[in-house]
């Protein structure tokens, strides 16, 4: 079944009259590359969390591999970073040629601990790349230390965490670097684009001369010594990304209510366990509605319920494909059990719709269509979020 065909969607953007204005004011402006709207864009990103720099480029991939070259850090360098988890962070290390050291997560948050993290270091080591996984933050207390302890640099991806807070800071304040991904299926989506945030002047020069040219480099010694990727963010994906900042609080708060609706319905079932938040953690935003088996399910079970889900016109995904089971990431060297919470957590992991355009009759349907499939694979209902 194509996205097309599905009745309910994974995700959908949350746009307003505002999105519409905006895309139209750049319409009959004199700029479509990157212009005052994306410098609107990062100091409006960067008042927010409080960051001194912030850069708005095409990607988060790129933005990942800009940092990391903008920082030295390339071949003979490793990066460490979560197996569980988006692929970008090991794309972003190829294309700047670090190796990717993957570690295990904590089963109950999902996101990266310093014990964990200290197990996978080497001499090689130079950075450290830690994730906000499905909207909880990451123990970034315990994880600067450890950066520090070891001189590493701390890299915060909170692309998936938009409001999440952590010891009472939003996420995104917290790393040497930071990175927001502004894409579905996260609560800001603007096509494509991706904002680095950083409190290190001389990072952040790096990362513009890198990232871009204006007008004012043009006779600069410096920076004619540098390559430029022009990967400065255009102003329609800036106009729709500054649009939506404006508007997070909103759509933070429409996406809660959808939580809510999921939370109701889901307590009905039986041997549920509720979302997990670290007494550290004072907010969780939801990525998407990940739900985790019980273990009774098998891989195969969890992808015969996605089957059913498919028939029934709802469309839902498998979260994730461990790193380490990829073939470019496996060495032969570790056995795949080593990275036991990972596999454990990502066979029995789906991501059932969650945007603001969904509704509790909706929520109701897909969480019932998901416990029947469960039944039908003969594992009973134990699912829980």
């Amino acid at each position: 079944m194509t996205p097309t065909e599905f009745d309910i969607r994974l995700s959908e953007p949350d746009f307003s009259e505002l999105e519409r204005d905006m895309v139209a004011a750049v319409l009959g402006s004199p700029y479509l590359t990157a212009g005052p709207l994306t410098e609107r864009l990062e100091a409006a990103v960067a008042e927010r969390l409080g960051r001194r720099h912030a850069l708005a480029v095409t990607s988060s991939t790129l933005a990942l591999w800009l940092i990391l070259r903008a920082a030295g850090i390339g071949p003979g360098a490793d990066l460490v970073a979560p197996s569980y988890g988006w692929r970008q962070p090991a794309d972003a290390a190829a294309f700047a040629g670090a190796g990717v050291v993957l570690a295990d997560v904590d089963y109950w948050s999902g996101c990266l601990t310093a014990e964990k993290v200290a197990a996978r270091l080497t001499p090689q080591t130079q950075a450290l790349l830690a994730a906000n996984a499905g909207g909880h933050p990451a123990p970034w207390a315990e994880l600067r230390a450890l950066a520090n302890a070891r001189g590493l640099l701390l890299i915060e991806d909170s692309s998936e965490a938009l409001g999440s807070v952590y010891q009472g800071r939003e996420v995104g304040s917290f790393g040497d670097c930071a990175i927001l991904d502004l894409t579905q299926p996260g609560p800001i989506a603007c096509s494509q684009g991706a904002v680095i945030l950083t409190d290190d002047i001389d990072l952040a020069s790096r990362l513009r001369l890198l990232r871009d040219r204006r007008l004012a480099d043009r006779n600069s010694v410096v920076a004619g010594g540098l390559p430029v990727a022009n990967l400065a963010l255009g102003e329609l994906n800036a106009g729709l990304g500054l649009a939506q900042w404006v508007r997070l609080d909103e759509i933070l708060a429409r996406r809660k209510v959808i939580e809510g609706h999921y939370l109701e319905v889901i307590q009905s079932f039986e041997g549920i366990k509720p979302p997990y938040a670290a007494p550290e953690v004072e907010q969780v935003h939801w990525f998407l509605a990940l739900v985790h088996l019980g273990t009774r399910f098998s891989r195969a079970s969890r992808d015969d319920i996605l089957e059913d889900l498919a028939t029934a016109g709802v469309e839902a995904a498998a979260y994730c494909l461990p790193l380490h089971r990829q073939a470019r990431h496996f060495d032969g060297q570790r056995p795949r059990q080593d990275l036991w919470v990972t596999d454990k957590l990502a066979d029995r992991a789906l991501a059932l719709p969650f945007h603001a355009g969904l509704d509790a009759e909706e929520i109701a349907f897909i969480v019932q269509t998901a416990k029947d499939a469960s039944i039908n694979v003969g594992a009973g209902s134990a699912i829980y979020l």
